[in-house]
């Protein structure tokens, strides 16, 4: 066994580190042998020197390995699972995930909460009156199991390792690190026990990945290690310079989920984006033999109720309401206030700041600063109009939902400032821009 400062020096000077240094770090990491210093260094080491293939895939494996790794050998059908880097107004895990169960996939999916102005799925979920995040492995399984589904937190067993590297780089400015990002993410997927996995790399502007190129590199990074570590990865590119769906905010995006799975949400960015990954997923556990059929089947599953029975099945297996789907906002808080945000000027809706759209959920409270932030689950924006929409001055563009009135007017103020009216459009940019599948 090397000393702790040998490999960070081996790492600094530019070398290639064998595995066995990669995992002697990250056990140290979990273990409390290799101190925060240590860690530190060791991040800034690799944000500065970067990792081969080689190494992020010895990284990746060495953090799942920190704690328990499930297995679903038992399931009848393949576990699969999709990730996304985080939008504004991505709905999508709730209906992609009832979505794919009801065409006899496996859904085991541990999601998170929102980070800066992205949102988060769990966030959403825990608008549901009684539902549980945090299930025991014996209650998870045995969702996933009857229900095909199930959208849980992440446990402290699994992948540790990456909690506490992860806390290391959030105060040592070494967040932005591709090989850092790709263990840091896929360790937790592959912890999860997956046969296949499926990647919404964002970009844009409400995206950490503001530029197509920065995408791609992240995108490739996470689809090589992922294949390379014995999980079959596809990522799609997909793009967020406005919200990717016609609302914003916690339960109001549940609410989004159930009109989409009761078909409410057809030829729209969300639909085209849901239906990718559905059909990606499907394609990459080998139940269709085209994205085309997946595509297709995912639809009928929507058509013909069985998603929706599936979603509502989820929610009741893991503490919600049994009437759910029936009565919604019987089970989730409403904003008291509603007030409409207005066109300024006629023309077209040319552009948008998503990210500030983000920022402007958690200055209603929908969001978090700070990690311990208590959220309001009710708050948020819906009727967000798609860029490309003509509109007259005077025109309700979307309408806020809000605690209080003044909090209401500050939010209309500051969603007004994320978009830009004019006459100017270049065209409706595609919601899928690309697909890396090697």
């Amino acid at each position: 066994m090397k000393l702790t400062q040998e490999i960070i020096a081996a790492k600094r000077d530019g070398a290639e580190l064998p595995e066995a240094d990669i995992r002697q770090i990250i056990a140290g990491i979990s273990d409390g042998g290799v101190s925060e210093g240590q860690a530190a260094a060791f991040a800034m080491a690799v944000f500065f020197r970067d990792m081969s293939a080689k190494e992020r895939v010895a990284l990746t494996l060495a953090m799942r390995d920190s704690g328990t790794v499930l297995n679903w050998d038992d399931l009848p059908g393949p576990a699969l699972d999709k990730h996304s880097t985080g939008g504004v107004g991505d709905t999508v895990s709730l209906p992609l995930a009832a979505a794919v169960a009801a065409c006899g996939g496996y859904v085991p999916m541990i999601s998170g909460r929102g980070l800066g102005h992205t949102g988060g799925t769990l966030d959403k979920l825990e608008s549901i009156a009684g539902y549980n995040i945090m299930p025991d492995e014996a209650l998870f399984r045995k969702t996933v199991g009857e229900a095909g589904c199930a959208i849980i937190g992440q446990t402290g067993d699994l992948a540790p390792a990456d909690k506490r590297l992860y806390a290391i780089r959030d105060v040592t400015a070494t967040v932005d690190s591709v090989p850092l990002i790709t263990a840091s993410i896929l360790s937790k997927k592959l912890a999860a026990g997956l046969e296949t996995l499926v990647l919404d790399v964002k970009v844009g502007s409400g995206a950490f990945m503001t530029w197509l190129d920065e995408a791609r590199i992240l995108a490739r990074s996470l689809v090589e290690v992922a294949n390379g570590a014995g999980v079959r990865t596809t990522a799609l590119i997909t793009d967020m310079n406005e919200p990717l769906a016609d609302c914003a905010g916690n339960a109001l995006e549940v609410i989004h989920a159930l009109d989409f799975l009761k078909g409410l949400k057809q030829g729209t960015r969300s639909e085209a984006v849901t239906l990718s990954l559905a059909a990606a997923m499907l394609l990459s556990a080998g139940t269709v033999a085209t994205l085309e059929e997946g595509r297709a089947k995912a639809e009928a599953a929507i058509a013909s109720g069985r998603a929706l029975e599936t979603f509502g099945r989820m929610i009741s297996a893991l503490g919600g309401p049994v009437d759910f789907i029936e009565r919604p906002w019987a089970h989730m808080p409403k904003a008291p206030v509603e007030l409409d945000v207005l066109a300024p000027d006629a023309g077209v809706l040319s552009a948008c700041n998503a990210r500030e759209v983000g920022m402007a959920v958690i200055g209603l409270g929908g969001g978090r600063i700070l990690p311990t932030d208590k959220v309001d689950h009710a708050v948020g924006f819906t009727g967000l109009l798609p860029l490309g929409t003509r509109v007259e001055k005077g025109d309700v563009i979307a309408r806020v939902h809000a605690r209080d009135r003044a909090s209401a007017e500050h939010a209309r103020a500051a969603l007004l400032a994320a978009y830009t009216v004019g006459e100017d459009l270049t065209g409706p940019r595609p919601s899928v821009i690309e697909t890396i599948s090697s």
